[in-house]
C-alpha cells in the first residue's frame, strides 16, 4: 500500500513558527518536547480543531447551532484529515448519577443481562436503571446515598446503656432513659458487643407499643436513629428552630440509603438475581472479579451480551483499571483513570481510519502497567487508525513509529521542529530530548534524617485495610505503588483528614477565566498597580483591565466576537485598543517608560529584569525557579497546559515555612529536562524546614527520596497495605514490591 500523510503547512496557532509537516496516516505518531514547546498548539490547536470542524460542518446548519463551535486554526493548509476522536486528561465529571459503569455503556448491557434472565422477572431494562423513575430507589431517588445521622455522634459503643451509651443531642433525657426502661435489651451489655441484630433494633426499629417499666413514662418504642430522622431531618430544616438546627447540624453526614443500602434501586429490581447476585451486587464487585462471573454463564438465550460484556470488562483489565467497580462514581477517578475509561469507551467502536488524539496517556500509570498503554495504541493502529500522542515517557516514545520532537526551548523560544524521524534517529539527535534520554540519573546516596513524625493511624478510607503509618518530617517523602493501590486514599484522604494544616497542590485546573493570568494568579498585579498609581499619582483601579483602565470597546478582553449566525464566531482584535485592553488614557501613564500593557507582554525573563520592587521579584522568582521564564505576565490562565498550571501553583505556594507540602503527580506534563528543575524545587523546600509528600510514579523522583512508602501489592481489594518503607536504597532489596523492580 502507498503510505498516505496528514499534510500541514504554515501552522501558526500560539507559539508555532510557521510550522509545516508531513504526518504518516496509520501508524503511531508521538510528539514530544519540553512542556511548551508547541506540541499542544500543533496537536489539539492546529490537526485535531481542524478534524472536529470539518466533521460539525457536515451537519445541517440547524444541528451545528447545538455543537460546540470550532475556529478555523491559523495555518495556510491542513489536508487528509481522518474523524478525530480525542482523548484528553479533563476529569470526567457528571455528578453522582455518573459511574464507570454508566460512562462506558457497560451499565445498560448488565440491565439487558437482567431483564432476560433476572429471577423472579420484574420488566424491562429500565427497570434496573437508576437514573429511571420505574428503577429508582424511592428513599434516595436513586443516589444511594442519603443525609442521615453520624451514629458514632448518637452513641458510644464503648458502654453500656446503665453506662449512659446514648448521648444523642437534642434529645430530653427521659426520651434517653426508654431505651434502658424498654426491657429489649441487656442493659449492662456494651454496644460494641450488640449483635447485628440487637444493633438494627436500637437504631432502624419501626415505632411499636412495649411492656414498660413500672414508673417510666410513654409505651412507644422506636429506634434511635428512626426517631431522630423524623424528629430533624424528614422535616423541612427550615421549620427547625435556629438553636436547634445549630444542635443538630454537626450531627448529620451522608451515608448509605437506609432502604436500599446503597445499592439505588427499588425493592423489586433489586429482588432480581442472576447466578445469586442482584445488579448492585455485581455493579459493586471489582471488574476482574465481575469478569469471571460473566463469563460463567452458559444460557444460550444471553450468549450475545455475554459476549459483549465479556469483551468490554476484557478492555478495563488489559488498560489496568481491574480494580474499580462499575458503581464508582465518575468524578472520583483520578485524571489517569478518567482517561483510560474514556480509551476503553472509544475501543468499543468498530470504525477505521480514524484519528485519535492522546494526551499524556501515561499518566498515572505505574511503569509496569506502561506495556499495557503500548498494546493498546498498537492494537487502534494495527486496525488501521493513525494515532497521534503527545506523551514524554521514554517507555512510550520507544514504540512509536514516528517521532515529532518540538522545541528548541518554551514559549517563544519553542514553536519549531527540532527533529523528525524514528527513536534510533532521536537519540543521535541533538535536542533537549534526545540529550536526556540518554542520561540515567543515579540512586541517591545520602539521606536526610527525620525531624518527627506525622502518624496516620487507622485509616480504612475507600481499600485501605486498616493502615498506620508515619510519615517523616523535615524529608522528601515519595508514596508510591500500582494504580488503585491506595496511595491517593492514605494521603489525600486519610493524611489530610488527620493533617488538615498541609498545603496541597494537585493538578485540579487553576482559574480557566481568560481573565486571569500568572500576574493576577500570583498577587504581582496588586503590586504592579501600585507602582504605576504611585508613579503617575493616580488611581491603582486605572491599572486593571477588570476595572476603571479597561477598554470601553471590548471590556478589557482585548478581542471582539463578532457572531455569523449559523457560523462559528470570529474573534477579532479590538480595533479601538488593538488588543492592549486598556483605555488610551490608561496608556499614557509610564513606569520606567514602559506602559501597563508593556509590561503584561513582558516574559518573567524580563520582568525579572525590569521590576525591582522586593516583594514583585520573590514571586517573579519563584515562577522562574519552576521553569516558566518563558510564560508572559498577560497570558491567560485558560491556555496554560496541566503541568504550567501544577507549577504556577507551586511557586505561588513556594515562600511558606515550616510546612507540610502534599503534591500528587507533580511530574505530569513535564519533560525529562524539567525533572531536575522540579527536584532542585523540592530539595530546597526540604532544606528550607519544610516536609513534602509527593505520590509519583516517576523513577527520577523515586530514586531521589529520603523515604519512601509503597503501597500494593496490588490494586483495589488486592491493595492497600503498605509494603515497604524506607530508603531507596533498601528499596532495591524488597523484592516483593514491583516498584522496587524498575528502579
Amino acid at each position: 500500500m502507498v503510505q498516505e500523510y496528514i499534510e500541514i503547512r504554515g501552522a501558526r496557532e500560539n507559539n508555532l513558527k510557521d510550522v509545516s509537516l508531513r504526518l504518516p496516516k496509520r501508524k503511531i505518531t508521538i510528539f514530544t518536547g519540553v512542556s511548551g514547546s508547541g506540541k499542544s498548539s500543533i496537536v489539539f490547536d492546529t490537526i485535531a480543531n481542524e478534524a472536529q470542524r470539518l466533521l460539525f460542518e457536515n451537519f445541517s446548519m440547524f444541528v451545528r447551532n447545538f455543537l460546540p463551535r470550532y475556529p478555523q486554526p491559523d495555518a495556510d493548509a491542513i489536508e487528509n484529515l481522518s474523524m478525530a476522536v480525542l482523548v484528553d486528561q479533563k476529569r470526567l465529571g457528571g455528578g453522582s448519577q455518573s459511574t464507570v459503569g454508566t460512562v462506558t455503556d457497560i451499565a445498560s448491557v448488565l440491565r439487558l443481562l437482567f431483564s432476560r434472565l433476572g429471577q423472579p422477572y420484574v420488566g424491562y431494562a429500565n427497570v434496573f436503571s437508576f437514573n429511571d423513575p420505574q428503577g429508582m430507589c424511592p428513599e434516595c431517588n436513586g443516589l444511594g446515598r442519603k443525609i442521615g445521622v453520624d451514629l458514632d455522634v448518637l452513641v458510644d459503643r464503648t458502654k453500656s446503656l446503665n453506662e449512659g451509651a446514648i448521648i444523642a443531642p437534642g434529645m430530653a433525657s427521659w426520651e434517653r432513659d426508654l431505651y434502658q426502661h424498654s426491657a429489649l435489651f441487656d442493659n449492662d451489655k456494651k454496644l460494641v458487643d450488640y449483635t447485628p441484630e440487637e444493633w438494627d433494633l436500637l437504631l432502624n426499629c419501626e415505632p411499636r407499643k412495649y411492656k414498660q417499666d413500672i414508673g417510666s413514662p410513654g409505651n412507644v418504642y422506636e429506634g434511635l436513629a428512626a426517631k431522630f430522622n423524623r424528629k430533624f431531618i424528614s422535616r423541612d430544616i427550615q421549620t427547625l428552630s435556629e438553636r436547634t438546627r445549630r444542635q443538630v447540624e454537626p450531627f448529620l453526614k451522608l451515608g448509605p440509603c437506609p432502604l436500599c443500602k446503597g445499592g439505588r434501586l427499588n425493592q423489586a429490581a433489586l429482588s432480581c438475581k442472576v447466578k445469586g447476585y442482584t445488579i448492585a451486587d455485581m455493579a459493586a464487585m471489582q471488574i476482574d472479579e465481575l469478569l469471571e462471573v460473566v463469563k460463567g454463564m452458559t444460557e444460550p438465550a444471553a450468549a450475545p451480551i455475554v459476549r459483549t460484556l465479556t469483551e468490554r470488562l476484557q478492555h478495563l483489565v488489559e488498560i489496568g483499571l481491574e480494580y474499580l467497580s462499575l458503581d464508582r462514581s465518575t468524578d472520583t477517578l483520578s485524571g489517569g483513570e478518567s482517561q483510560r475509561v474514556k480509551m476503553v469507551k472509544h475501543l468499543n467502536g468498530s470504525l477505521v481510519d480514524v484519528m485519535y488524539v492522546f494526551d499524556e496517556p501515561s499518566i498515572g500509570l505505574h511503569p509496569r502497567d506502561v506495556h499495557r498503554l503500548n498494546e493498546l495504541l498498537e492494537k487502534l493502529r494495527d486496525k488501521g487508525n493513525t494515532v497521534i500522542v503527545v506523551e514524554h515517557d521514554p517507555d512510550v516514545i520507544r514504540r512509536a513509529d514516528y517521532i515529532v520532537d518540538m522545541g528548541p526551548y518554551a514559549g517563544s523560544e519553542g514553536g519549531r521542529i527540532v527533529y523528525e524521524g524514528d527513536f534510533a534517529g532521536l537519540l543521535k539527535a541533538d535536542t533537549l530530548t534526545g540529550n536526556y534520554l540518554q542520561q540515567a540519573r543515579p540512586l541517591k546516596d545520602v539521606f536526610r534524617q527525620a525531624t518527627g513524625i506525622l502518624p496516620i493511624v487507622h485509616a480504612r478510607v475507600n481499600n485501605l485495610k486498616d493502615v498506620t503509618v508515619n510519615i517523616p518530617t523535615g524529608v522528601f517523602t515519595v508514596v508510591t505503588g500500582v494504580a488503585g493501590s491506595g496511595k491517593s486514599s492514605l494521603i489525600n484522604e486519610a493524611f489530610l483528614s488527620q493533617h488538615q494544616e498541609a498545603v496541597v497542590i494537585d493538578q485540579a485546573s487553576i482559574g480557566t477565566s481568560s481573565r486571569s493570568n500568572p500576574a493576577t494568579y500570583t498577587g504581582i498585579m496588586d503590586d504592579v498597580r501600585k507602582a504605576f498609581a504611585a508613579a503617575n499619582k493616580v488611581d491603582p483601579g486605572l491599572f486593571s483591565f477588570n476595572s476603571k483602565g479597561a477598554c470601553t470597546n471590548c471590556q478589557g478582553l482585548g478581542v471582539t466576537y463578532i457572531t455569523m449566525g449559523f457560523l462559528e464566531e470570529v474573534k477579532l482584535p479590538c480595533e479601538v485598543c488593538g488588543g492592549k485592553r486598556f483605555k488610551d488614557e490608561v496608556l499614557a501613564y509610564t513606569l520606567h517608560g514602559k506602559t501597563i500593557a508593556d509590561v503584561l507582554h513582558m516574559t518573567i525573563a524580563q520582568a525579572l529584569e525590569f521590576l525591582k520592587t522586593r516583594d514583585v521579584r520573590h514571586k517573579l522568582q519563584a515562577l522562574s525557579d519552576v521553569g516558566l521564564d518563558y510564560l508572559t505576565l498577560g497570558q491567560p490562565l485558560s491556555t496554560l497546559s496541566g503541568g504550567e498550571c501544577q507549577r504556577i501553583k507551586l511557586a505561588s505556594e513556594l515562600h511558606k515555612r515550616g510546612s507540610i507540602y502534599v503534591m500528587d503527580e507533580p511530574t505530569t506534563g513535564l519533560h525529562l529536562s524539567d525533572i531536575d528543575r522540579l527536584l532542585t524545587i523540592m530539595n530546597r523546600i526540604v532544606d528550607g524546614g519544610n516536609t513534602v509528600i509527593v505520590i509519583e510514579h516517576h523513577r527520577d523522583i523515586i530514586r531521589n527520596a529520603d523515604w519512601i512508602i509503597d503501597m500494593g501489592p496490588e490494586g483495589g481489594n488486592k491493595g492497600g497495605t503498605v509494603i515497604f518503607e524506607g530508603t531507596p536504597r533498601a528499596l532495591l532489596g524488597a523484592h516483593h514490591s514491583l516498584t522496587s523492580r524498575y528502579l
